[in-house]
């Protein structure tokens, strides 16, 4: 028995690198919220750079960045937001578009890949003369890559189609791109391509590129002015903000280069589940670095599996009531993955045989909760 735990939860339970932590001991710092902050300025300098845009801001987290996202492209009360009935936005954020901006989300189906039929989302574009009754629409959100649908990738061609609708039809393009980067190093498009069409993205540095806290949004100048302002309202201006800049900027220059290798773990743990007889998995759709299985036999439940895992230092966490995901992020290491699945064969084998002992998951995952 091995004494490490392997945690496949999510890819936001990644510790910060060493090399982060001088970085954030080493970091030259001064008030943000005054504009002052140089190591926050170069790194916000560095990511609008690689993002292809004007500006960015660092914001606390990923929903914060969202949140401060569409409020600054919906600054009218009353406004709509076409978005997928499976996004982020809509399940995991709390609302927080309508309870606090106002802003009204209009849903359109999401595909298994991820994507919105563009039909669809034309559809539900509003008549401007129908302002006297309904909500006048705004924004259109996409998601990439798309957490809910297994970590799908959505192409640079399907974006670019979303944006010339947005476009023609006078709204703004946001996406969501907590894993954006595994997006584009599954797709093999430099990550400013596949964002080119949208007026705004959001960017997790803290889930698969392994940095402690926050996420960073990028756009236009003006999106920027607006959402500095808008990130102050909501609680988020801090002060020696550097410090956790310091180790995001070591985050996207050491860990984009290793995403790959998450996508490959990943693939090989599908790849390994696929030949437990109780266990579905669809090898094709492993794109990035989530891993969704089935679990065949009534028997086992994913409450009852990810427990007895627990028992043998490994976390994973229930997806829905026979499903199971597992997220590979660059602490997950070879040997880890066939630990896991050594781990996961014998869990349930000892289901079955009724020699599993049953405790209350103590590793904070709960049935649904896979939104992180």
């Amino acid at each position: 028995m091995v004494t490490k735990v392997v945690d496949l939860r999510s890819d936001t339970v990644t510790k910060p690198s060493e090399a982060m932590r001088a970085a954030m001991a080493a970091a030259e710092v001064d008030d943000d919220v005054l504009g002052a902050d140089p190591t926050a300025q170069r790194f916000e300098a560095e990511m609008a750079r690689i993002m292809g845009k004007e500006a960015a801001l660092f914001v606390p987290s990923g929903t914060m960045g969202n949140l401060v996202s569409v409020l600054a492209h919906c600054d009218t009360r009353g406004s709509e937001v076409i978005l997928g009935d499976n996004s982020h936005i809509h399940i995991y954020e709390n609302g927080g578009i309508s309870t606090l901006g106002g802003v009204h989300p209009r849903t359109v189906p999401n595909n298994p890949d991820g994507t919105m039929d563009i039909d669809k989302i034309v559809a539900a574009i509003r008549h401007r003369d129908g302002a006297m009754y309904y909500p006048t629409t705004r924004l259109i959100c996409l998601e990439n890559t798309h957490g809910n649908t297994g970590g799908k990738c959505l192409s640079v061609e399907y974006t670019d189609k979303v944006g010339e609708v947005a476009q023609s039809h006078g709204l703004k393009l946001h996406i969501d791109g907590a894993r954006i980067f595994n997006a584009s190093v599954a797709l093999g498009v430099p990550v400013h391509r596949l964002v080119r069409a949208a007026d705004s993205v959001s960017v997790c540095l803290s889930k698969g590129l392994g940095a402690p806290v926050g996420s960073v949004i990028v756009g236009s100048k003006a999106f920027i002015d607006k959402a500095k302002i808008l990130r102050k309202t909501l609680g988020g201006g801090m002060r020696q903000v550097g410090i956790l800049c310091a180790a995001a900027y070591v985050a996207v220059r050491d860990t984009v280069g290793k995403l790959a290798d998450d996508h490959t773990k990943a693939k090989v743990l599908a790849d390994g589940l696929k030949k437990i007889k109780q266990i579905t998995v669809d090898l094709a759709s492993v794109e990035t670095n989530m891993v969704f299985f089935d679990i065949a036999d009534p028997r086992i439940t994913p409450d009852k599996l990810c427990q007895v895992l627990e028992q043998r230092n490994v976390l994973a966490m229930p997806a829905s009531s026979k499903s199971v995901r597992l997220v590979t992020h660059y602490q997950i290491s070879d040997s880890d993955v066939q630990y896991t699945l050594t781990c996961i064969e014998k869990a349930v084998e000892e289901i079955l045989s009724g020699n599993a002992k049953f405790e209350r998951l103590t590793n904070g995952t709960t049935t649904n909760s896979y939104g992180h």
